[in-house]
């Protein structure tokens, strides 16, 4: 005969429920300090693979800019593509790697659609249509046209020496009261050799309140032994942890991390900071003229 498992069996106890005890709440207050301690110390690192990330991806679309710079002249008798067209030159317009002026204007259409500036770039046929290596990742800057946010389309520029402002970089210097004619604007391929590609930078990222025309114009004056005449004309970027990503001639990328505060001001996320200022002894200063050109 079946048994109700209801009746117990003579001589033995069914067995009681498990007695549950909640944490305390010095038990809980530990496991949150715990938890904290942890994620003090994973996240720096977490943060640092994010920002090697990003200088990774930087540099990739530095090299894939400066093929398609280098491309251009092969299929072009060797020629260089203009830092940036002259203004006053309208024949200097389509000889230039890039058009157009950024600002923080949303009536300034250059700034946001790469339909007027980026695709009318010569170089942008070697480009495998591809917006984003004309970009820094870590460049997030936009404009707001009619309440909708819209990032702006470059933060990359080409070193005034390559092409200069359409051929010439003869505009007259309020500082030093002249011309500035003293040193090379390299027009051919052939002509870098003077001090060879690997040491001539093509492209580097700027910052969004310095960044305007295509070009990026080093201040030569100083070279190569006065330091105290140092000067800024245009201030490069520094969004990557204090650095800024290159691309140089030959097809190298690399990021240069700055040395000196006064190379990275305060951003001003809005607008155009003064970026024409003396900095005498900056070594930063000596690694970019180093790195742009050399004298006739």
């Amino acid at each position: 005969m079946a048994l109700d498992p209801k009746i117990s069996m003579p001589g033995r106890r069914l067995p009681s429920a498990p007695e549950t005890r909640g944490f305390s709440l010095i038990e809980l207050l530990v496991v949150v300090a715990i938890i904290m301690i942890l994620a003090a110390m994973v996240l720096p690192a977490l943060d640092k693979a994010r920002l090697r990330a990003r200088g990774l991806q930087c540099m990739n679309s530095h090299r894939q800019l400066c093929l398609a710079w280098r491309m251009y002249s092969d299929d072009n008798s060797d020629k260089l593509l203009f830092a940036s067209e002259n203004p006053y030159d309208p024949a200097s317009y389509g000889g230039a790697w890039v058009t157009g002026t950024l600002d923080h204007n949303p009536n300034n259409q250059s700034n946001w659609d790469p339909e007027l500036t980026i695709k009318k770039s010569p170089m942008w046929p070697y480009c495998g249509n591809n917006l984003g290596i004309w970009k820094c990742p870590a460049d997030t800057s936009f404009v707001v046209v009619d309440g909708e946010p819209k990032p702006r389309v470059r933060s990359m520029s080409m070193n005034v020496y390559l092409g200069g402002w359409g051929g010439t970089y003869g505009y007259w210097d309020l500082v030093e009261g002249r011309v500035w004619s003293d040193f090379r604007i390299y027009r051919k391929q052939a002509d870098l050799h003077n001090p060879g590609p690997a040491q001539i930078f093509v492209f580097l990222d700027m910052r969004q309140d310095s960044i305007d025309m295509g070009n990026f114009a080093t201040k030569m004056a100083g070279w190569p032994d006065r330091p105290e005449e140092y000067r800024f004309i245009d201030l490069p970027g520094f969004q990557h942890h204090r650095a800024c990503g290159f691309s140089f001639a030959d097809g190298h990328a690399e990021i240069r991390r700055w040395r000196d505060d006064r190379t990275m001001p305060p951003l001003d996320p809005t607008g155009h900071l003064l970026d024409v200022f003396p900095s005498p002894h900056n070594p930063d200063i000596a690694w970019l003229q180093q790195r742009s050109t050399r004298p006739k």
